[in-house]
């Protein structure tokens, strides 16, 4: 997996490319503590080439929507390919996340 990141103002997007798996969830919740911080009002995840998601990878994605809530700032995901859809909507993690 990589993590792209990039800055704007108070705005955070990541995009991730291949599989959020065990091995690659640790790193993306490391780069989200560091770059989710004060002042920081809108966090876009990008999966346009994210083509899996485990449970260890969905974790990571629910601490990053707790860690904007605690901000009082929003998440958006954007970009969800279709399996990976199914995922959040099995878990009912389609629920409680925003899409574009």
């Amino acid at each position: 997996m990589e993590i792209i990141k990039k800055e704007h103002d108070e705005e955070v997007t990541m995009s991730i490319v291949g599989r959020l798996d065990t091995n690659s969830a640790p790193t993306l919740t490391k780069e989200l503590e560091e770059s989710l911080v004060d002042g920081v009002e809108v966090f876009v995840l990008d999966m346009s080439e994210c083509d899996y998601v485990a449970s260890s990878g969905l974790r990571a994605i629910l601490s990053a929507q707790k860690k904007m809530n605690s901000l009082h700032g929003k998440m958006i995901v954007r970009n969800v390919i279709g399996d990976v859809m199914e995922v959040f909507e099995m878990t009912g993690f389609a629920d409680i996340l925003t899409f574009e």
